[in-house]
């Protein structure tokens, strides 16, 4: 049964961008990529803001998306770009970080991946839940498991 908060979420849900989250960058990408998609001329944005400036207002508009989707504390960092293209790269900058913290946060998954065990009180579905979730985020960063 669908609860009206449900409801308030899905219905919200097409009219702002996905909000980027710290060591979720790749997931946000994504989600940004597919609500710039569903917007009017959306293709246009989305070539826009990973290739280079063709007109002035769709520059405007693909940032205003780009902007929205940014917590504050981001934002305050990267406001001062003016173009679509060099605001994503800063941002993908920013989040992703050198390969150092992407070979980090692999080793953070594969450790864990490792460690992951039933917790006490635990149903069946929270566990199996946990365990999508990690596999998911594994997925998103390209992380192979392979059989010993």
């Amino acid at each position: 049964m669908t609860t009206l908060a449900d409801k308030v979420i899905l219905s919200g849900a097409d009219n702002r961008p996905p909000m980027l989250e710290k060591d979720m960058y790749d997931s946000w990408k994504s989600r940004m990529e597919l609500y710039m998609m569903n917007r009017q001329h959306g293709r246009m944005i989305l070539e826009f803001v990973e290739n280079e400036a063709i007109q002035a207002d769709c520059d405007v508009k693909a940032t205003n998306i780009v902007l929205q989707g940014l917590p504050p504390e981001v934002y305050a960092i990267v406001s001062n770009h003016k173009f679509a293209k060099e605001l994503w790269e800063r941002i993908q900058l920013l989040m992703q970080g050198t390969s150092l913290t992407k070979q980090e946060r692999e080793c953070k998954f594969y450790d864990e991946f490792d460690k992951f065990a039933y917790m006490k009180k635990e149903s069946l579905r929270e566990f199996y839940f946990r365990f999508s979730l990690l596999l998911n985020d594994m997925n998103i960063y390209n992380m192979k498991l392979e059989q010993f």
